[in-house]
């Protein structure tokens, strides 16, 4: 386990606790916050990754800060383990790129960390769709709005708002409906806290999205909004219409006087949110590197997401509608 921030001890706690883990070796550039964890939870720190590759670990969990990514994930698949990345594999396309060829070189397993696909709401909407019940798709809606922003030295480190948080709506707008995006249109803004702009960064985005079969999108995110964490994705066809997201502890009132009451627990975070689906996620990873499983998220599949980020940021600077053909991929342009 390479990482032991926030998320990283996340993973590490349910790793040491999987059946199929004999044993744990955790690392961090703070060593110190590596061992305290390893006391934690029973597992062994190690003073670096060095350390991590040169003790014969038979699989790896990239969980460190992303800069560090994609130069972790090569060096894994080079000494032929099987690698678990949280996503971005790199904090731009041209690296992300550039990895996933030394990766594919090599031949190694990948599974990239979209978590979302192990949420039971999604998972459900994507049969649901999948199976027609819906009739022909015509509108798709997300929403993913963060509770408070991030700490101010994250942002330029971040990837920028579409390559960070809304490239989880992405992932699952591909991964539900089946379909390719063909173009984006995007705007953003950043009306809020001033570190947003320093960081040449927004801290709200609308992107309105054209899948390959006409479907129309809109995706919206925003890091703050003070009602709770809100993620949603609503799904209109022509037959039904079906939500994910939608629970007493979404945070939205209804201004109706027969409307449903509002949320007295909302969600505060994507840790409370997803637990469950971040579980599902490292349990899927340890059968796959067993040979158990077919992989749920491959690097291909996360460079997809990428570049239809990559499109919605371009056409927020240049402010114009962007095809994804524009957007380079392991294929070419």
């Amino acid at each position: 386990m390479i990482g032991t921030g926030r998320i990283g001890t996340f993973h590490a706690k349910v790793l040491s606790r999987h059946a199929y883990v004999g044993g744990l070796v955790v690392t961090d550039v703070d060593a110190e916050r590596a061992e305290r964890l390893a006391r934690a939870i029973g597992a062994t720190a190690a003073p670096s990754s060095d350390e991590v590759f040169a003790w014969g670990v038979d699989a790896v969990v990239i969980a460190s800060a992303t800069a560090s990514h994609a130069d972790l994930l090569v060096r894994a698949a080079r000494a032929g383990l099987p690698v678990f990345c949280e996503k971005p594999i790199a904090v731009d396309l041209p690296g992300t790129l550039r990895a996933l060829r030394a990766v594919g070189a090599a031949g190694t397993p990948l599974q990239i960390g979209f978590m979302r696909r192990f949420d039971a709401g999604y998972t459900t909407a994507r049969a649901t769709v999948r199976a027609g019940r819906l009739g022909r798709l015509h509108t798709v809606r997300t929403v993913t709005s963060d509770r408070e922003p991030p700490p101010a030295a994250y942002l330029p480190l971040s990837g920028g708002l579409f390559r960070d948080c809304l490239v989880h709506d992405v992932d699952m707008v591909r991964w539900v409906t089946g379909r390719e995006v063909v173009d984006v249109y995007a705007a953003g803004s950043d009306r809020g806290d001033a570190a947003f702009r320093e960081a040449d960064d927004v801290e709200t985005a609308a992107a309105l999205l054209t899948l390959d079969d006409g479907t129309l999108v809109t995706s919206t995110a925003t890091r703050r909004n003070g009602a709770g964490y809100d993620v949603r994705m609503e799904l209109a066809g022509e037959l039904d219409q079906l939500v994910v997201g939608l629970d007493d502890r979404t945070p939205v009132t209804s201004a109706e006087p027969q409307g449903p009451p509002a949320a007295t627990r909302p969600w505060t975070g994507f840790l409370e949110r997803f637990a469950p689906a971040y579980e599902a996620e490292l349990d899927a990873f340890v059968r796959f590197a067993r040979g158990e499983r077919d992989n749920p998220c491959d690097g291909r599949q996360a460079l997809e997401a990428l570049r239809v980020a990559e499109a919605c940021e371009r056409s927020r600077r240049e402010r114009r509608p962007v095809r994804l053909a524009e957007v380079p991929g392991l294929d070419g342009p």
